[in-house]
């Protein structure tokens, strides 16, 4: 189990609908290593929990549909995985059919202080947009 915060609440898990539930197990399971946790229903109805490997989850549903142009209201812009290594993330990633949409990169954040990191954004098996974050200290 994760850990839960002084006020009660931690993060669980992420929920996307996919045309190809198959597809992106495949892609999630065998291509970046997440655990099956649970899965139910049948047909479009179908839907998995994958951990990522710290208790938190990915929950992928069936029954999407593929669509281009712009995002729906309300669409998660995109999910980020802690990586140890954002540049071996995104190459395991890419040799599991992942398109890239940003080669890793350093970025220093300008905030207070000002926080340097490395990212690398993908596109997934249905156009979900993911980021490897690494940092030592966020």
């Amino acid at each position: 189990m994760t850990a839960i915060g002084p006020n009660g609440l931690g993060f669980h898990h992420v929920a996307m609908k996919v045309a190809d539930l198959d597809a992106s197990l495949r892609f999630y399971v065998e291509g970046l290593g997440l655990t099956r946790v649970y899965g139910w229903g049948e047909a479009d109805s179908r839907a998995v929990l994958l951990d990522i490997g710290d208790g938190r989850m990915i929950e992928v549903f069936a029954g999407g549909s593929r669509v281009e142009g712009d995002r729906p209201d309300g669409a998660v812009l995109h999910f980020a995985f802690r990586a140890v290594s954002a540049d071996e993330a995104f190459q395991k990633a890419l040799k599991a059919g992942a398109v890239a949409t940003m080669e890793p990169t350093d970025v220093t954040i300008s905030g207070d202080p000002p926080k340097k990191v490395r990212i690398a954004f993908c596109k997934g098996p249905d156009g979900e947009v993911f980021e490897f974050f690494q940092s030592d200290d966020l």
